[in-house]
């Protein structure tokens, strides 16, 4: 017979751990889960190809009811002490938002309690002393703060709706559950902030779901202000709600349903004395989910803030990747500090969200600045005013078309060497630039494309009734064409676009909210359609803005009282962003503002109403020297921040951390038993040699490239 020492991990399991847990009360087919894998694995690209590193896994993760994980344990071999695996166990209990962390070698358990959810901070027992189900139960409840019987019953609530085989991922488990349980507490203001693309709409479907089966809340509303996000709520994750689920449109109201869905349009008519809103009592609904709550309801100078004002009893709950805070509003202030985060970067770690890579194009006349020479005219024939233009007046207030058709010529070039029918999304200063840049565009498409269809680019804006069929296709996967789509704001948040592969940036985007917005629109994954990451292509310097330690930070509350505030109406913020005035009109172009409103389409471009073209406002010219002097690649390093040095620069610092000396290098090159090993374990660091090779025009084997490099 083997020595206990002797027996592998597994083995230890099996015939010891499992053993003790089961005999302690917990019911191995319900409550106890091995092998728990919990993230998918973050994808690494190299070159055109990509690979997924490991997933995270538990050994064993123990659940109270079923769904409501209690207890991770973390084992090893008999050749370890009982706590070997307790630094393991702390970071997954962390991660998994569990209270307990155990470790044990088969002799024991070293048990270790989180945030004072028992009298002790450690203890150690032996195997036959595992925690009984009522003792980690015990744990959970001071944990979460769970003090009452109708608190503990409603936390207990076992309704995760399972369709198809799809269970919460672990964050929007963590999600659900500290709604459903800070409601039970009493809670009624709640704040969850998820990355774009990691279901902000199915974990308010999960949440909905388990608070009406319990009964708790009766009549739901899910408040949005635009119509595609409807219409794909309603769709999508909401169709299980099958014949109780009811859109409000306008002045149809019918009070038979149990969940409605609505647009803020649809609900106001910016007139007190007819509101469709108030044709229901104030307590009509028990609950309130406010979906992108960034964009301005809770503005309190606003019509869309009556709204939530009126129906005040209910319980609300705000989902945004991108939570408001400036110093006119707070999402904080009114919801309260956030429940819950799931940034980008964690989910890009996770595997959940697509990775990126960084073209940064700088052309002569962004980076220098035009000034026209004496005597310049428009295509009008009328002087050109003697200024320095820059990239803030580049659309907006002066045309060139030569910067247009060279972004066409850049975006098209990219495009054609890489993949010409991957979904593209192009944002631009306003809808007249949109149109044009579509033109532009079409100058540069092979023609074997365009003939295949006279949708590979549209425009798709607010003001545009045919644009509602082009967004339904192009979000939709299984439809090939429209493949680039030209935007102002309406894509830009929202927006389902599950195989976007490109994103182009050609407007000055100074909000960082609208900036991690339109980013959120390429981080969703589809590896059916192979999509695993994307490509920006920026010709503004906005992604300055993920160097900005706002871009993927914990929201912070910046919003002053109001008889601090002395904010004049002609103060611009240009370095947030926040508020900015047009230069020519005078108006507040705010991103979060919605001006029009089109029945048929929903909300209308933000901050802008139907253009007209070739308005007397913006200057047009031509015959301007525009060139490219610089293009500079950015990639993502294994700890999600971009990479400002050149490649060769970050493969050559990524092997000397990892191997000292030449030496070190030949002789674990050597004693590895497959030279797979070495080179997985570079790329895990982030290390693409596929591109390095590239861009270093070699064609060495990798122990040579190492050599060179190093």
């Amino acid at each position: 017979m083997d020595s206990k020492r002797d027996l592998s991990e597994r083995d230890i399991i099996t015939k010891y751990i499992l053993p003790a847990i089961e005999a302690s009360g917990w019911d191995k087919q319900t409550q106890i889960r091995e092998e728990v894998s919990f993230t998918a694995g973050r994808i690494f690209v190299k070159g055109k190809l990509t690979k997924r590193g490991e997933k995270k896994r538990a050994d064993i993760i123990i659940y109270y009811k079923s769904n409501i994980p209690v207890a991770v344990v973390e084992a090893k071999d008999n050749k370890h002490t009982v706590g070997a695996g307790m630094q393991q166990a702390l970071e997954y209990a962390n991660t998994l938002d569990i209270p307990v962390a155990i470790s044990s070698n088969g002799d024991g358990f070293v048990i270790q309690y989180r945030k004072n959810c028992a009298d002790v901070v450690t203890e150690n027992a032996d195997l036959e002393n595992f925690p009984t189900p009522s003792e980690l139960w015990a744990c959970y409840k001071r944990y979460n703060n769970i003090q009452t019987k109708e608190a503990e019953g409603t936390s207990l609530c076992s309704y995760f709706f399972d369709a198809e085989g799809r269970t919460p991922r672990y964050y929007q488990r963590i999600a659900i559950n500290r709604t459903v349980e800070a409601i039970a507490r009493g809670q009624n203001r709640i704040l969850l902030v998820m990355a774009t693309g990691t279901g902000k709409t199915y974990t308010a479907f999960q949440i909905i779901y388990r608070l009406w089966k319990a009964g708790c809340k009766k009549r739901i509303l899910y408040l949005a202000d635009r119509n595609n996000l409807i219409t794909q709520t309603k769709k999508g994750d909401f169709k299980h709600f099958k014949d109780k689920c009811h859109i409000i449109k306008h002045k149809k109201i019918d009070k038979s349903y149990e969940i409605y869905l609505a647009l803020y349009q649809g609900l106001t008519n910016y007139d007190e004395e007819t509101d469709a809103y108030k044709e229901f009592s104030p307590d009509f609904f028990d609950l309130i989910i406010v979906d992108e709550c960034h964009r301005g309801s809770v503005d309190e100078d606003k019509a869309w803030h009556k709204i939530l004002s009126y129906f005040s009893s209910a319980t609300q709950i705000g989902m945004t990747a991108t939570p408001k805070e400036t110093k006119a509003l707070s999402n904080i202030e009114y919801f309260g500090e956030p429940l819950y985060t799931y940034s980008l970067k964690q989910g890009i770690d996770d595997g959940f969200l697509a990775p990126y890579k960084v073209l940064r194009v700088g052309m002569n006349v962004d980076l220098e600045g035009y000034r026209p020479e004496h005597g310049k005219t428009d295509i009008n024939g009328e002087l050109v005013e003697d200024r320095l233009y820059n990239t803030k007046d580049f659309d907006r207030n002066i045309v060139i078309d030569e910067r247009t058709n060279l972004v066409a010529k850049k975006i098209m070039e990219y495009l054609t060497n890489s993949d010409p029918m991957a979904k593209t999304i192009v944002f631009c200063v306003d809808i007249e630039h949109a149109e044009r840049m579509r033109q532009a565009l079409l100058q540069y498409v092979p023609p074997e494309i365009t003939a295949r269809s006279d949708k590979y680019i549209v425009r798709i804006t607010g003001d545009d009734p045919v644009a509602k069929g082009y967004l339904e296709d192009f979000i939709n996967p299984e439809e090939r064409f429209p493949v680039i789509a030209t935007t102002s704001k309406l894509m830009s948040t929202g927006t389902d676009a599950q195989t976007c592969k490109l994103i182009c940036l050609d407007e000055n985007i100074g909000s960082m909210t609208e900036f991690k917005q339109i980013i959120g629109r390429g981080t969703r994954i589809n590896e059916d359609y192979g999509k695993q990451y994307f490509t920006i292509i920026d010709f503004r310097n906005v992604t300055d803005k993920f160097a900005d330690k706002d871009f993927d930070g914990a929201p912070v509350k910046i919003k002053e009282s109001k008889q601090d505030e002395q904010l004049s109406e002609e103060i611009i913020d240009e370095g947030t962003g926040e508020e900015q005035i047009d230069p020519v009109t005078g108006e507040n172009v705010q991103f979060e503002e919605v001006y029009g409103y089109d029945d048929d389409f929903g909300a209308m471009e933000l901050g802008e109403s139907t253009p007209e073209y070739g308005k007397k406002e913006k200057v047009y010219i031509a015959g301007v020297d525009v060139s490219i002097l610089s293009e500079r690649r950015q990639f993502l390093d294994a700890n999600g921040k971009l990479i400002t040095c050149s490649l060769k620069e970050y493969t050559k610092h990524g092997i000397l951390t990892s191997y000292r000396s030449l030496d070190n290098f030949l002789q674990a090159w050597n004693d590895a038993e497959k030279k797979q090993a070495i080179i997985e374990e570079l790329e895990n660091q982030g290390l693409s040699f596929d591109e390095l090779k590239e861009e270093i025009k070699s064609d060495l084997d990798i122990f040579d490239l190492i050599c060179h490099i190093a």
